[in-house]
């Protein structure tokens, strides 16, 4: 790879480069490096990329069901496009928005809050959030949904 770099390859990523100044063009991103490799290291723990796939379709899936079980919550988006990451979700009453999310906040669920071009609500799921998490989310709603409906 050394002096193979294209014309328009920024100076950071030409090996030629690196090389000829002994690696001290730069300081490379350290930090960034070491998070990636704890990263990589919790994603080979947990099953690898087949293992928090499977993971993230069940916690999507069960808040998903969820939603889809009872009328005081609406998820806006076509089952066959639905995310695994971001669950978008409306509640029946849009005046409760900000009464919902104050009681989340109470209740250490943060984030809830949706798009500001879309409003509504959205839970985001990703790689590290937990099942248990997601399960607290759904008791939260339930009750919610059981005090407010």
């Amino acid at each position: 790879l050394i002096g193979q770099a294209m014309a328009t390859t920024p100076g950071i990523f030409d090996y030629k480069q690196m090389a000829d100044n002994e690696s001290m063009l730069n300081t490379p991103p350290c930090f960034a490096w070491y998070v990636s490799g704890l990263v990589f290291k919790w994603i080979k723990d947990n099953g690898g990329l087949a293992g928090i796939g499977e993971r993230n379709a069940r916690k999507a899936g069960a808040l998903y069901d969820y939603i889809d079980s009872q009328d005081f919550y609406s998820n806006p988006v076509a089952k066959a496009n639905r995310s695994r990451m971001n669950v978008p979700f409306v509640l029946a009453n849009a005046e409760l928005d900000a009464e919902f999310l104050k009681g989340a906040k109470a209740a250490s669920l943060s984030g809830l809050k949706g798009h500001r071009s879309v409003g509504g609500m959205r839970a985001s799921l990703y790689n590290a959030m937990t099942q248990d998490g997601v399960n607290a989310l759904i008791e939260y709603m339930k009750e919610f949904a059981r005090t407010r409906g």
